[in-house]
């Protein structure tokens, strides 16, 4: 009697244990970042520094603004951005979510004042929606949903080049006073602690690229610390003018709830909106999760710059919208990435053909911050 060795399971039908995707934790309810943030607010507010130490943390805070745009400068490829100008609609769809349709939200949200907001905190809620788009939270929520991580590398890297000039002087156009309005000195104080030390880094690139590279991680700490300084410079300087009295619990509740509905806002815009465009949807995807979300690592410094000793207050929504939006697209993400799981194994069933790989499956390289 001959026995039969059963046929070999087609590779296209064996269970997919072995391919790795850059993946997040599965329920982050707090990242560790905010938790230094938090940590820092609360340093501020026990020992805030005053008198020489307030000087001392004030010109260290200078410095470490200068020294995270060229840190930007230097690790953004400027020639990676230029390539992907072959998706132009994308890139515009990401720009006009990120600088038009979020700052005209934030201006509609001015008749919420005072009933609502205070009009301090309205001033940080409008600058929240001012600043450019993330680059590596948005690739790796659109790698997890199966979207084009090309896309979103190219476009986040494009916002955060935008951001550079359009922040500034979108925040000084509609902030008016509160962001020091469009005076020579603001416009000095951009010029010399944002665009220089950004044009430094692109200029020093071509030599000190691989450095930045060997070196990542650490230089990764470097800007984190350096973040954390002027959280700290910030909100000692707001400690010390006594402005936290304008911020009470139910007002912070307020303004949580008024960025959940921003938040959810965007989120439909960008999909919805892409879908209307004629966007198919891996791109889809990217457009939603680069076009929906904002900078904590851009923001923190360019509200120092622009609003002295009020951007303790300034920076508090983009802190909330930053947490709120993690938690938010990590669901997204792999609610996306389930759909797409389930679409390819009904192709599977009923396809008898070879199995292309899908674009949403590319697994992205380094990528600039």
């Amino acid at each position: 009697m001959t026995v039969r060795t059963p046929a070999p399971t087609p590779r296209r039908n064996r269970p997919r244990t072995s391919r790795r995707t850059l993946r997040l934790p599965s329920w982050l309810p707090v990242d560790g970042y905010i938790l230094a943030l938090l940590g820092t607010v609360a340093l501020a507010a026990l020992l805030p520094a005053s008198g020489g130490a307030a000087d001392v943390a004030e010109g260290a805070s200078t410095g470490a603004v200068a020294f995270l745009f060229f840190l930007y400068g230097a690790r953004l490829s400027t020639r990676e951005a230029l390539d992907g100008l072959k998706h132009w609609r994308l890139h515009l769809t990401v720009l006009g979510s990120t600088f038009l349709l979020f700052p005209l939200l934030g201006l509609a949200a001015r008749g919420l004042v005072p009933t609502v907001l205070t009009p301090q905190l309205y001033s940080g809620l409008l600058f929240l929606c001012l600043v450019p788009s993330t680059i590596q939270s948005s690739i790796a929520f659109t790698s997890i949903a199966r979207g084009n991580v090309p896309a979103a590398i190219c476009a986040g890297s494009f916002s955060s080049l935008a951001g550079i000039v359009l922040t500034p002087l979108l925040a000084a156009l509609l902030l008016g006073n509160s962001a020091g309005g469009l005076s020579a000195d603001a416009v000095m104080k951009i010029v010399l602690q944002l665009l220089a030390p950004f044009l430094a880094g692109q200029v020093l690139r071509r030599w000190i690229g691989g450095f930045l590279v060997r070196h990542k991680k650490v230089l990764g700490h470097v800007d984190r610390g350096s973040i954390l300084l002027v959280v700290y410079t910030a909100f000692s300087q707001g400690m010390v003018a006594g402005i936290w009295h304008l911020v009470t619990p139910a007002r912070l509740g307020l303004l949580l709830a008024v960025e959940a509905v921003l938040l959810a806002t965007m989120l439909a815009l960008t999909w919805y909106g892409a879908g209307r465009l004629g966007f198919g949807r891996a791109d889809r995807i990217a457009i939603q999760f680069a076009g929906s979300k904002k900078s904590l690592a851009a923001g923190l410094p360019m509200a120092s710059v622009l609003f002295g000793p009020q951007a303790a207050l300034a920076v508090l929504p983009l802190m909330l919208f930053h947490q709120m939006q993690l938690m938010v697209c990590a669901v997204i993400a792999k609610r996306r990435a389930r759909d797409a799981e389930g679409t390819a194994e009904g192709e599977v069933e009923t396809d008898a053909t070879p199995s292309v790989p899908s674009v949403g499956r590319i697994t992205p390289t380094t990528a600039p911050r």
